[in-house]
């Protein structure tokens, strides 16, 4: 019997409620199999699959990684979503359960990483092939008659992720939003539910999602089931509701799902993610029916974060789900325009229920208007200058100098606090982590430049030829993906016009104090300039002219490194040792900025 009932008359649904119109996702036996078991670490972890449902007369199975910790009872349980190209990984199962959660991490895309269990692209394919007799072959998701796999996809010429079409691997001979790889994996993630509270170990009243990027949207996708009782996505699942397909956006579009979300959710949105982008938050808490959210936005990063970020989304489920932590709430915030001297005033009031470590505040000019169309490659690196807050009572506050009245302006607050003990778990992309602290956002201001004139707003800010002395809070303007290793400083300033060349002929220009002797890298977006460093007590400036920099080894766009042709915007700026370590102790900056003669 099919999962689904076959169209009626050729009439496909047209918004959500005819999308999941007579679907129950306990209806059907889960036929569940263990196709390998094993114990680490005090942690029972299962490869298993089970019945997603009967499509066009063909069993489609979810293949996931399973794990609790052993004797555990009564468990709050995870279902862990992975992104485009990602994994259904061991590491947040394992790291969850060692939490006191019981993890399924589904793979609808197929590919798994277990010990002893890898199941990558390739061998993917051998299970499509059926290629039984090869010695990588594995069991892994099976989509039957449909093809929601993705990274590859089964077919090549699949792209329904992002469109209805009909074709011979869809469930519908016509455009449908059931042709939709989206809702397919959100009925293999809503049986992922049925599978864990039938766990005799799991409470099914204690159930979360989460997911990154594409898992993001999924979980924002699965959370308006009503057994979900707390969500984390990360990097998606607020920004897919621009199609220009009137059905894709009535059923499939973001804010279909956000407007029926009434759990307990908490969005974690690096300012320069180009795949949930930070302007949409604003829709996205307007449109839940959750009077419960939190966000947890980075500044500067894309698409990844640092542990006081990513940490967030495992203190939530431990807030809704174990009731172990309680989260400050939201940090209140506003946007004063007329003021007596003509910059523009941002307060912040956070919650102080716990110690504050630290608020700061960030805004750029370098975001759209509200109805302009999203530039993907200034979403990623637009940049977002620090404004250093004062306490004045319960508030902080800091005027925010401008560039110019004829861009808008976008700003938001971090506050930062301290963890009663270090929390350990597996990042966006399952590398380990322990986080001393967690960050919570606040809702983003935006002023459009008609705002700004007619407030009187004053442009103070002037052309620097610094671009970083390196003093104070310098590096709130800099990052590293991985601070406690880091082995360089990486930036957007160049890509901002505060600190655009002055002129063709101009230098770059910095100076280091460095013990001993080391090589300093200057990398501007492709091309990089490479210099070695004596180690002397003194200070020691260098010079790049743009001849010196050269595209880095293995950039597609000439293999004879050709020379930079010119200044331009850099979107990404770094300083570093290169492809080398740095030795000694680690050597101190000042005065990086453009020379003219």
């Amino acid at each position: 019997m099919e999962t689904l009932t076959p169209l009626q008359g050729g009439k496909v649904p047209q918004t959500f409620e005819e999308l999941w119109s007579g679907f129950d996702p306990r209806a059907e036996p889960l036929e569940t199999e263990t196709v390998k078991a094993w114990e680490e670490d005090g942690v029972v972890l299962r490869i298993v699959r089970y019945r997603i449902g009967i499509f066009k007369g063909q069993k489609a199975l979810m293949a996931a990684i399973y794990g609790y910790p052993k004797g555990g009872t009564k468990l709050p349980g995870l279902v862990q979503i992975h992104g485009g190209g990602q994994y259904a990984d061991y590491r947040a199962v394992l790291t969850n359960a060692k939490r006191g959660y019981a993890t399924l991490s589904i793979a609808w895309a197929g590919r798994i990483n277990a010990p002893g269990y890898e199941v990558n692209p390739d061998v993917v394919k051998l299970f499509w092939d059926n290629r039984t007799g090869d010695p990588d072959y594995k069991l892994t998701t099976d989509w039957g008659a449909l093809d929601a796999y993705h990274a590859p996809c089964r077919n090549e010429k699949n792209n329904n992720f992002y469109a209805l079409a009909p074709a011979v691997w869809t469930l519908d001979s016509v455009e449908s939003p059931r042709n939709s790889s989206w809702f397919l994996c959100v009925l293999g993630a809503r049986r992922a539910l049925t599978f864990l509270e039938q766990q005799p170990e799991v409470n099914p009243q204690k159930l979360g999602v989460y997911g990154h990027s594409m898992g993001g949207k999924l979980t924002v996708m699965t959370s308006f089931d009503s057994r979900v009782k707390a969500a984390a996505p990360s990097c998606g699942g607020i920004s897919d509701r621009y199609s220009d397909n009137a059905i894709y956006r009535s059923a499939i579009g973001d804010d279909q799902y956000l407007n029926r979300i009434s759990c307990p959710i908490i969005f974690l949105s690096p300012s320069n993610d180009f795949h949930g982008r930070i302007n949409d938050l604003q829709k996205a808490t307007g449109e839940i029916k959750s009077s419960d959210w939190r966000l947890s936005c980075s500044p500067h990063h894309n698409h990844q974060d640092t542990p006081e970020y990513q940490v967030t989304g495992l203190l939530w489920f431990d807030q809704y789900l174990k009731e172990t932590f309680t989260f400050p709430e939201t940090p209140k915030s506003s946007l004063e325009l007329k003021t007596p001297n003509g910059a523009e005033l941002f307060t912040v009031w956070p919650d102080e229920s716990k110690p504050i470590q630290f608020v700061d505040i960030y805004y750029t000019q370098q975001g759209q208007n509200e109805g302009e169309k999203d530039d993907r490659e200034n979403t990623m690196n637009r940049f977002w200058h620090y404004a250093h807050a004062t306490q004045n009572g319960k508030g902080w506050s800091a005027e925010l100098p401008l560039l110019t009245t004829d861009k808008p302006l976008w700003v938001y607050a971090n506050v930062g606090y301290p963890l009663d003990q270090p929390v350990a778990g597996a990042g966006y992309y399952y590398a380990l982590y322990t986080a001393k602290s967690f960050n919570l956002s606040s809702g983003m201001h935006i002023a459009t430049s008609e705002q700004l004139k007619e407030a009187g707003i004053k442009a103070t800010l002037k052309p620097s030829l610094v671009i970083e002395a390196f003093e104070n809070n310098w590096q709130k303007e800099w990052y590293s993906y991985n601070p406690s290793e880091s082995r360089d400083f990486r930036t957007h300033k160049l890509y901002d016009d505060q600190w655009k060349a002055p002129s063709k002929v101009a230098k770059l220009s910095i100076e280091i104090l460095s013990t001993q002797d080391n090589f300093l890298q200057i990398a501007l977006d492709d091309y990089a300039s490479t210099v070695k460093v004596k180690g002397k007590p003194g200070w020691q400036e260098i010079e790049f002219d743009k001849s010196d920099f050269r595209l880095k080894p293995g950039n597609s766009k000439d293999e004879n490194l050709q020379a930079l042709p010119e200044w331009i915007p850099f979107k990404e700026s770094v300083i570093g040792p290169g492809t080398s370590q740095w030795n000694g102790e680690f050597p101190l900056f000042k005065n990086f900025k453009w020379k003219v003669k």
